[in-house]
């Protein structure tokens, strides 16, 4: 990557500096690099020397003019930086040599081959999914794609929480609410039948007790309620998956909560807890007969009631909370507890947990990384806390909340779907129990529609692929704590910063290519770069160069928002660069030398948009 080979020199520059003016070299040295929004103030700049004037006692500037005089000293950056500038006040300015930067075999940091668990999706298997879920899946298998493209070895889980009051309530509902009405999936029965039991609990108050009974019954496992719930979450299990399949989010492993639940897992776990200090019955007060995981260091007294019940592990009927069983989860996960499920196939290469099967090896992960709302973040952070206090603090820090805000409905979103919008909101929730939401198989029918009014040309992919790849890209581009106010008229958009218009681009490149009457160069040494590149060429070099080190980014911070963000930038830099730079017409050694760069844009952008999970199409 380049920007750390430049780091890297610089930093043994300043190191140098150091050793010169007889100084021990500090630990806490920030030292950063940027890529200059002005290509005329480098490709590359540091404000190094602006950092050390007040330790060295001396002018940035005479301190960048050493840093200067060191790098230039380097073998491990020559040629690769044609010159380097020193400006006022302090700025250390490095312009790259492009031709050979294109000769450098630049890759990413070797990677450990650790194995990550990425746990993801993991709706409700009450009803058919909507748009929220969906930002779930495709930010969850974004990571995925990061990840194993980064060279981690990674292990895509799907929790199935099939002993939660929303399956309750739709098993309820089966038994207790008639319900008439056409409906292609179950999925989309049970949707209706969820929000009219809950309807019937307003209306009923003392009905919310066969919830209660549907709950013990699921947790038994046996008997005609059980066994309706099991069939129901299975059915419903299985149109998810393969809704997702159609946006190409696959998982490796169904994990059921009644498998925990039954297989000891929560027993196992409960037995390490109760030898610590900090898992206590309450004997007195509101939390009497719970079985509570205490704060670490802290007083419970004066906190909402909302963070108090996500401590109680065991409630005082002796239900177990969802905390207690992501606990034991949790630890299974890491290899922590001496317990394993048993598997068997449910579709091809997905495997799922049960009671009989056979044993595989899954878990055992270095790495976990749970991909749920911010809504869950008081939960998520009790689980890192029961690690902690059973002496995981190594795990504890590898365990990874990528939180997300929801997705709720613009004020002609929601009117349209029949939610009162007189009170003026901005963004309205969507609401299952109210059977309020935009289903994902509704959106991929409008988006489709939307696409085959708007294209001229029918011979390129099916509609439907690009409708998919468009939701997908919608929902990965916005900044991961940003709340997404769904508006069908933006969400079918086709221009501007959507997955349309970065596919379109890399079947332009693929267009331009296919015409091509000259053979597009591999080998750089017979290349011929302009003496002097257009401003449209060196934008897009620019950001060519960064690719790499954006990938190797977002796979640390976990932001695929980021590569989006690249991947805008980069088609709108080649459509300017294909706007005003004739790239078939000309002198031969302009053409074979912008035959390259549109070559290198499609290798760069297929590969973005194969991380992203997006198709790479040759013709649109």
């Amino acid at each position: 990557m380049i920007s750390q080979i430049i780091k890297s020199s610089l930093e043994q520059s300043v190191r140098s500096v150091f050793m010169k003016l007889e100084l021990a070299y500090p630990n806490d040295i920030a030292l950063l690099i940027e890529q200059p929004a002005n290509a005329e103030h480098g490709d590359y700049s540091s404000s190094i020397a602006l950092q050390l004037a007040k330790l060295l006692r001396k002018s940035p500037m005479a301190i960048a003019e050493l840093v200067k005089t060191e790098l230039q000293l380097q073998g491990s950056i020559t040629g690769l930086v044609q010159r380097i500038e020193v400006a006022a006040p302090g700025f250390i300015n490095l312009y790259i040599h492009w031709q050979e930067w294109a000769r450098q075999p630049l890759t990413l940091p070797q990677s450990s081959g650790q194995k990550v668990v990425i746990e993801h999706t993991s709706i409700n298997p009450n009803k058919a999914a909507h748009v929220g879920h969906l930002r779930n899946a495709c930010i969850g298998d974004a990571l995925v794609r990061i990840l194993k493209r980064t060279g981690y070895n990674v292990e895509v889980h799907n929790y199935v929480d099939d002993l939660g009051n929303q399956l309750a309530d739709t098993v309820v509902g089966l038994f207790n609410v008639p319900l008439e009405g056409e409906h292609v999936r179950f999925g989309d029965y049970c949707w209706d039948i969820y929000a009219q039991v809950n309807k019937e609990y307003t209306l009923n108050p003392e009905m919310t007790h066969k919830r209660t009974d549907i709950l013990h019954a699921l947790e038994k496992g046996s008997g005609n309620e059980a066994w309706l719930g099991k069939l129901v979450a299975e059915r419903i299990v299985r149109e998810h998956v393969e809704e997702m399949k159609s946006f190409g989010i696959h998982y490796d492993l169904l994990v059921w909560e009644s498998s925990i639940v039954r297989e000891g897992f929560w027993s196992a776990a409960s037995q390490l807890l109760a030898q610590t200090a900090f898992f206590v019955q309450e004997h007195e007060g509101k939390l009497a007969g719970c079985w509570v995981l205490k704060q670490k260091g802290g007083d419970s007294e004066g906190e909402s009631d909302e963070y108090t019940l996500d401590k109680v592990l065991v409630r005082s009927n002796g239900i177990l909370t969802y905390t207690a069983k992501d606990i034991a989860y949790h630890l299974w996960k890491f290899g922590l507890l001496e317990k394993d499920f048993s598997y068997t196939e449910f579709t091809s290469e997905l495997w799922t947990t049960g009671l009989t099967g056979q044993r595989l090896p899954y878990g055992q992960a270095d790495m976990v990384i749970n991909v749920i709302d911010y809504r869950q973040e008081y939960p998520q952070a009790m689980v890192k806390q029961a690690l902690q206090v059973l002496g995981y603090n190594n795990q504890a820090e590898k365990l990874h909340h990528v939180s997300y805000g929801v997705v709720s409905l613009s004020p002609a979103s929601a009117a349209e779907l029949g939610i009162n919008t007189a009170d003026g909101k901005s963004s309205y929730a969507m609401s299952g129990r109210q059977g309020i939401g935009v289903k994902v198989s509704d959106l991929i029918l409008l988006m489709e529609e939307a696409i085959e009014l708007a294209r001229s040309d029918k011979n390129g992919i099916p509609s439907r692929i690009i409708a998919t790849a468009a939701i997908r890209y919608y929902l990965l581009r916005f900044n991961l704590g940003t709340e997404i106010i769904f508006d069908f008229k933006q969400a079918t958009e086709i221009s501007g910063n959507t997955g349309v218009y970065l596919m379109y681009t890399y079947a332009r490149a693929s267009s331009v290519l296919s015409k091509a009457t000259l053979p597009v160069t591999t080998d750089i040494s017979r290349l011929e770069f302009p003496a002097e590149l257009e401003k449209a060429e060196a934008a897009l070099l620019r950001h060519l160069s960064t690719w790499q080190d954006t990938l190797y980014t977002a796979s640390k911070e976990l932001t695929p928002n980021s590569l989006c963000n690249y991947a805008h930038t980069l088609a709108t830099l080649f459509n300017n660069f294909y706007a005003v730079c004739p790239i078939l017409k000309g002198e031969e050694a302009t053409i074979q030398f912008r035959l390259w760069l549109t070559c290198k844009c499609q290798v760069t952008l297929g590969d973005v948009l194969e991380v992203l999970g997006l198709p790479t199409p040759s013709r649109m």
